[in-house]
């Protein structure tokens, strides 16, 4: 049985639909990011879970409860917000033990559940430290040990991490992968970064315009996305306008290209997605297919790698190559891209 289910799911604001029909099985322990731009209505959902917002249709189910209509304090599930909200006139201690003291928790337990919360975010110690006095990290911990203090069903987060700057996000990001790990808690993460859902998530359900637009491992989500949509959010992707032959050949400009899969009906038009680690550039054609030639349009060498656009048919094709594996050409030189079949997708919407 799955933990927590979303059955049709919408919110109507008006004439507006902020969450269209969104169906979910979570299993109990998996870490689950909500991905997408701002507007998409990844948060309405998670405010919907929490039992901040009412769906206008649709269940939700916990263990196998309808829990749709049960206020949020009833769901005790542990949530962490933008904002972080802690109690800036409340010790660290105290903020963390707040939930507990509203439940009637002894005075005791209270203490000694505090001392292990500060711990397992390794902040032992620092109970009777002001809020004002804490760094942004030390705030993400305390706002988090005070989330599991009441041991939810469900833990959830909504883009928890934005205000921190780059490498205390990454320490932090890092951090609560492990910690959810460890207690196997089933977690849901709302976030608009895609390195974020990318290195956390078993499960990244994309979205966009009130829909579930994929949902799958960030592997899969990243290699076989489902449609136009995913494949230009999830990623750098190039995206061709093409022409379908047959089952696996396309055209793109008058080249025929061979894709790694049956890609639909003939005289079809449709999008041919490659990432760009995928594209092979040379300084002469191979004589294998799959090949389109260019002029090149743009070369930066980042250090790790080159980044490279090759202007084919009237459109910049992106690629990127190891140091070691550069062709050392210059901007204006003639070039050829292969685009490994295998490596090549279809979208047809």
């Amino acid at each position: 049985m799955f933990g927590l289910e979303l059955r049709d799911l919408t919110k109507a604001y008006g004439d507006h639909l902020a969450a269209d029909h969104v169906s979910l099985s979570i299993p109990h322990g998996e870490f689950v990011c909500f991905l997408g731009p701002s507007g998409c209505g990844k948060t309405t959902v998670l405010r919907m879970i929490a039992g901040l917002e009412t769906p206008t249709s649709g269940a939700i189910l916990l263990n196998g409860k309808d829990i749709t209509h049960q206020a949020a304090n009833g769901r005790q599930f542990g949530m962490v917000f933008q904002s972080l909200a802690l109690f800036p006139h409340l010790n660290v201690g105290e903020n963390i033990a707040f939930a507990l003291r509203l439940r009637g928790v002894d005075a005791r337990r209270r203490k000694e559940r505090v001392a292990e919360l500060l711990e397992l975010v390794r902040l032992p110690g620092l109970q009777t430290r002001a809020i004002s006095q804490l760094s942004g990290g030390q705030r993400q911990r305390v706002a988090i040990a005070r989330a599991l203090a009441q041991e939810p069903p469900v833990f959830l987060l909504d883009e928890p991490f934005s205000a921190l700057d780059a490498k205390l996000r990454e320490e932090m990001q890092n951090e609560l992968r492990a910690l959810q790990q460890r207690l196997k808690i089933t977690t849901i993460l709302v976030t608009h970064d895609q390195r974020e859902a990318m290195t956390m998530a078993d499960t990244i359900v994309v979205m966009g315009e009130g829909k579930i637009q994929q949902h799958g491992p960030p592997v899969s989500i990243y290699k076989r996305p489902a449609n136009r949509f995913v494949a230009d959010f999830i990623g750098a992707s190039n995206l061709l306008p093409v022409q379908i032959l047959d089952g696996q050949t396309v055209t793109y400009g008058a080249t025929p290209l061979r894709v790694g899969a049956t890609c639909g009906v003939g005289g079809a038009a449709a999008t041919l997605a490659i990432r760009p680690e995928d594209v092979v550039i040379t300084r002469t054609a191979g004589g294998g297919g799959n090949e389109v030639a260019g002029t090149l349009s743009q070369v930066r060498d980042m250090g790790a790698y080159v980044e490279f656009r090759v202007a084919c048919e009237g459109l910049d094709i992106l690629g990127v190559a190891s140091p070691r594996d550069w062709i050392g050409a210059s901007l204006g030189d003639h070039a050829h891209v292969r685009l490994p079949a295998e490596s090549c997708q279809v979208l047809t919407r």
